[in-house]
């Protein structure tokens, strides 16, 4: 791989489960990669042990590259927990999920991030739905609030197919909102062909997730998550649809099963480097 795609690659801080600052560096010092995407929920629900964490990173020469938050509630337990419970789509968690949000754009802007991903939740695929209006407004709302600390805010595939999502970008219309676009999503949730959704998506997207996947034998339950280059997704053609996007943006590797999870990442960078050369 060149020097050049080298700088490009990073991995998702919580892929390596850290319960500190130290143990996050000494677990990323296993990957063989000094740049990460950093997990923003336990600074902000456990600032007495990650408050330092930049600090930290810096010190041993580690960049945060992008952030991440979840949404309060969520059961990934089933395709149909997530459905309900997923992201800020849920009347019963927005109040809180708002000032999450409303946090973690705060605790970006002084990391002095500018790109910060989540999952928004279940988006209808009908537009007459009350549930879809819902949505686009409160996707405006979190967009507006990350505007304010001049922050883009993506939103990670999976949920929904490429088009329902590129239909929710063109209505929402923000210039803040991308896609971090994830190809394991893709088949995990069982909603279409990953490199397909690429091409539909590509204007779109600020970051990609290095994570494989294979399909689920019986619909209506997940498929699952394996290690880089053994799943379904296509990395030759992965790479070459990146590269005729023009794609700029980084490479984050995240690994969210598995008992090896150091190991996988290496893994994963091995296939970044046999193909996106």
């Amino acid at each position: 791989m060149s020097a050049h795609c080298d700088q490009r690659l990073a991995v998702c801080s919580w892929s390596l489960q850290p319960v500190s600052p130290e143990d996050l560096i000494g677990k990323i010092r296993q990957t063989g990669i000094n740049r990460i995407q950093l997990n923003l929920d336990p600074l902000r629900e456990d600032p007495a042990v990650w408050d330092p964490t930049a600090a930290a990173l810096h010190q041993a020469s580690i960049e945060i590259v992008s952030g991440m938050f979840g949404c309060v509630g969520e059961d990934y337990t089933t395709l149909d927990t997530i459905r309900v419970t997923g992201g800020i789509a849920p009347d019963g968690t927005w109040e809180q999920n708002r000032r999450n949000i409303q946090a973690s754009a705060r605790l970006a802007s002084s990391l002095g991030l500018n790109l910060v991903t989540f999952h928004a939740g279940f988006i209808p695929h009908d537009q007459s739905d009350p549930a879809f209006s819902k949505m686009l407004q409160r996707l405006g709302e979190a967009a507006d609030i990350f505007a304010v600390e001049k922050l883009h805010l993506c939103l990670e595939t999976g949920q929904e197919t490429a088009p329902d999502l590129l239909t929710v970008l063109k209505l929402l219309n923000k210039t803040n909102v991308g896609v971090n676009f994830d190809p394991a999503n893709m088949i995990l949730y069982a909603k279409g062909n990953p490199i397909e959704a690429l091409r539909t998506l590509g204007p779109w997207i600020r970051q990609v997730h290095i994570k494989d996947a294979t399909s689920t034998k019986t619909p209506g339950t997940w498929g699952a998550e394996v290690p880089a280059g053994t799943g379904e997704v296509d990395w030759k053609a992965f790479f070459a649809a990146l590269k005729a996007l023009n794609f700029k943006g980084n490479f984050v590797i995240e690994r969210e099963a598995g008992t090896e999870r150091a190991a996988d990442i290496r893994r994963a960078r091995e296939v970044v480097e046999q193909n996106a050369a």
